[in-house]
C-alpha cells in the first residue's frame, strides 16, 4: 500500500521546530506508519513550500491507497494564500475521487472544510499540552476508529482553531470540554476522512519539545509563570519520556497509560490502516 505525507508546516517552521529538538511531522507519521504497516510504501509532500501547479491533481493522488494530513501551524481561514486554497483543493478532490484520508489538528480542520463544514478560532483559547477528559460519543463507541481506546481519554494537543460546523456526512466521535470536536470521521461523496484534532503521533518528548519552541506564547498566554516553571515542566515530561514508570512524575503530571501506551495512544491511526487494508482485500480474501 503506499501513501502520500502532506506536511504543512514551511521549511521555516520545520527548522523552528527542528532547532526544539523535534522531530520532523511527517518523519513522525512515516514512522508511525511503517511501524503498523512495514510494507508500505510513502511519498512526502510540502504543500506551502510548493507551486500550486506542482500540486498533485487526480491521476497522480488515484495512486495513493491514502492520504496522511500532519498539523501545521497555518490558519485554514487564510483562504488568500494560494497554497492553503489549493491544499482545501487536493482534499475536495481526495473525495471526490475516492481517496481516503487521516489527519491530526491540521487534518481534522480541513476533513471539515473541504467537505462543507467550518473552523473558528477557540473562544476559550488554545488548548496545548495534554487534552483532558476527551470523552467518546455515542456514536464514537460503537465506532471501530476508536476501538481500542477508553470511553474517556487524554491525548496530545497543541490548537488555537475548531471544528465550528460540523460538515454534511461528518460525524463527531469524540469530545472533551475545550474542543467539541476531538475526533471526527467524515463521508463525502467517494470518500472518508477519519481524523482528530489531538496528535496520536506525539510523544512525551515531542510535546516536551514543542513546548519549548511555543515558549514564549504559552508563557503569554498564562500556561506557565514564568521561564523556571516552564522549563521544570519540560524537564518532567522528559523525565517521564525516558522513565515511563515514574509513579512520581505519572501522578504529578496526571498522566495515565492512554498517554503513555502507544498501543492505545496509536490505536485511532493502526485501526485506520486497518479499515483501509480492508477495503483492499478482494472479495472472499
Amino acid at each position: 500500500m503506499k501513501f502520500l505525507i502532506s506536511d504543512g508546516y514551511s521549511e521555516a517552521s520545520r527548522a523552528k521546530l527542528a532547532e526544539a529538538g523535534m522531530t520532523y511531522a511527517w518523519k513522525l507519521y512515516a514512522e508511525m506508519l511503517l511501524k503498523y504497516k512495514p510494507d508500505a510504501e510513502y511519498e512526502v509532500f510540502f504543500p506551502t513550500d510548493s507551486r500550486v501547479e506542482d500540486f498533485p491533481d487526480a491521476k497522480r493522488l488515484e495512486n495513493f491507497d491514502g492520504i496522511i494530513w500532519t498539523g501545521a501551524d497555518l490558519d485554514i481561514n487564510e483562504t488568500f494564500k494560494p497554497t492553503i486554497r489549493a491544499q482545501i483543493a487536493m482534499a475536495e478532490l481526495a473525495y471526490e475521487i475516492g481517496v481516503d484520508a487521516w489527519g491530526s489538528c491540521w487534518g481534522i480542520q480541513m476533513a471539515a472544510v473541504a467537505a462543507g463544514g467550518t473552523v473558528i478560532k477557540n473562544p476559550r483559547g488554545r488548548e496545548m499540552g495534554i487534552g483532558r477528559k476527551i470523552a467518546k460519543t455515542a456514536e464514537g463507541l460503537d465506532h471501530p476508529m476508536l476501538k481500542g481506546k477508553p470511553p474517556v481519554y487524554y491525548g496530545f494537543e497543541s490548537h488555537y482553531d475548531i471544528v465550528d460546523k460540523v460538515p454534511e456526512g461528518g460525524t463527531v466521535l469524540a469530545r472533551n470540554p475545550f474542543s467539541g470536536v476531538q475526533a471526527m470521521v467524515v463521508s463525502h461523496k467517494k470518500g472518508t476522512f477519519w481524523s482528530s484534532q489531538y496528535h496520536p503521533e506525539y510523544n512525551l518528548h515531542e510535546i516536551a519539545r514543542l513546548t519549548m519552541a511555543r515558549a514564549a506564547v504559552l508563557t503569554e498566554h498564562g500556561f506557565f509563570a514564568g521561564a523556571e516553571d516552564l522549563t521544570a515542566y519540560v524537564k518532567a515530561m522528559e523525565d517521564l519520556y525516558r522513565e515511563p514508570d515514574r509513579k512520581d512524575l505519572l501522578w504529578q503530571l496526571g498522566i495515565d497509560e492512554d498517554i503513555t501506551d502507544d498501543s492505545i495512544r496509536q490505536a485511532d491511526f493502526r485501526n485506520w490502516l486497518e479499515y483501509l487494508t480492508a477495503k483492499k482485500k478482494p472479495a472472499g480474501g
